[in-house]
């Protein structure tokens, strides 16, 4: 990863926003520009330098990780001293910070450590954060990962198809898919696993329970891995059992409405748009209902990302990784959801998650 590309990207992008400097204290954030994968730290970044605190639990850790930025290891709030250094820079004005991540009272203690004449006007919130701008674009770099995450991911649906079966917990298919996740060098999870069954199918973030699975039912799997920082996510629902009528007309526009949406995906195209691809099929067949939440979301660093796939102004570009995921959920009777994460280039898409479709 070239962080000193990526941190003179975010020096011109601050001195557009006519600032002095800026404090970087989201941990993503900080992976993104510097490198750093430790639990507390804070950046410092101006046109002309650009410093790390962290405190001394990470002093051999931040030497072997971060080369952008000169490391300082101090003993209380990074952010604080951050601020302070931002401070006392040769004619420093001002500085931003991305209000989404600073509290109202680590903004009080912030002010409170600068000079008297500069607590009122230094510190100034971004209408926007400009790490996030950078962030949502992936290079070839965090592509390459993101394609070896999503492939890790299909290996794991293929090992979980052969070992789930009637009266299985849900804890237990969960416990058995982290642990391979593991073997195959996931550094964790992307986010709490979903396995619902059954009935509770019908809960679109049915995490794992004691719950057996049933003889018949849907059976939805929404997971992913963290690898080398970036996460993956797919979801994929089965049927334990000879599904009928119902269940197959169920999957079957939900398969529709998520290759619907898939094919709508390309630069420039808005993700209202995108949103109706999918939305409009489930319309068609007197679903729409039971859809009860947006169509997608962005994927990188976090497993939750801008762009939003819903119903917004905002449009794709080029470099986005969006994961489409229309759902139906009834009470009662279950739900069924299918997933893929998709990279957008500069002619098209690219699916990450290939693993087939399939009732059983």
């Amino acid at each position: 990863m070239n962080h000193f590309r990526r941190i003179g990207a975010l020096r011109r992008k601050i001195t557009r926003a006519g600032l002095s400097g800026i404090l970087v204290t989201h941990l993503p954030d900080l992976r993104y520009l510097s490198g750093f994968t430790g639990s507390s730290a804070a950046l410092a970044v101006t046109s002309r330098a650009a410093r790390l605190f962290t405190d001394g639990r990470y002093t051999a850790q931040a030497a072997d990780e971060v080369e952008a930025a000169k490391v300082e290891i101090v003993p209380g709030s990074p952010a604080v001293s951050a601020v302070q250094w931002l401070a006392a820079q040769p004619g420093a004005t001002m500085a931003g910070f991305d209000p989404a991540w600073t509290t109202v009272s680590e903004l009080a203690r912030l002010k409170a450590a600068l000079p008297a004449h500069l607590r009122r006007s230094f510190l100034a919130a971004l209408p926007a954060s400009l790490v996030e701008q950078l962030r949502r674009v992936k290079d070839e770099d965090e592509i390459a990962i993101m394609v070896e995450a999503a492939l890790v991911g299909c290996k794991l649906f293929e090992h979980i198809v052969g070992f789930i079966r009637p009266g299985l917990r849900e804890i237990e298919v969960a416990a058995e898919l982290e642990y391979q996740a593991r073997l195959m060098g996931a550094e964790a999870m992307s986010f709490e696993t979903i396995v619902a069954s059954g009935v509770r199918s019908a809960f679109p973030h049915g995490r794992a329970t004691a719950s057996l699975l049933p003889r018949k039912g849907f059976l939805t799997l929404d997971f992913g891995v963290i690898l080398k920082g970036y996460c993956s996510d797919m979801t994929r629902t089965v049927y334990l059992g000879k599904p009928g009528k119902e269940e197959r007309n169920t999957y079957n526009s939900v398969l529709e409405a998520q290759q619907a949406g898939v094919a709508a995906v390309a630069s420039g195209i808005t993700c209202a748009e995108v949103d109706e691809a999918a939305r409009s099929i489930l319309r068609r067949d007197g679903l729409a209902e039971a859809f009860s939440h947006s169509t997608g979301h962005g994927v990188g660093l976090e497993i939750h990302e801008p762009p939003t796939v819903g119903l917004n102004g905002s449009s794709l570009v080029a470099g986005d990784v969006v994961a489409i995921e229309p759902g139906l959920y009834r009470t009662g009777f279950g739900g069924c959801r299918l997933e893929d994460t998709v990279h957008i280039t500069t002619d098209g898409f690219e699916r990450l998650t290939t693993f087939p479709y399939g009732l059983g």
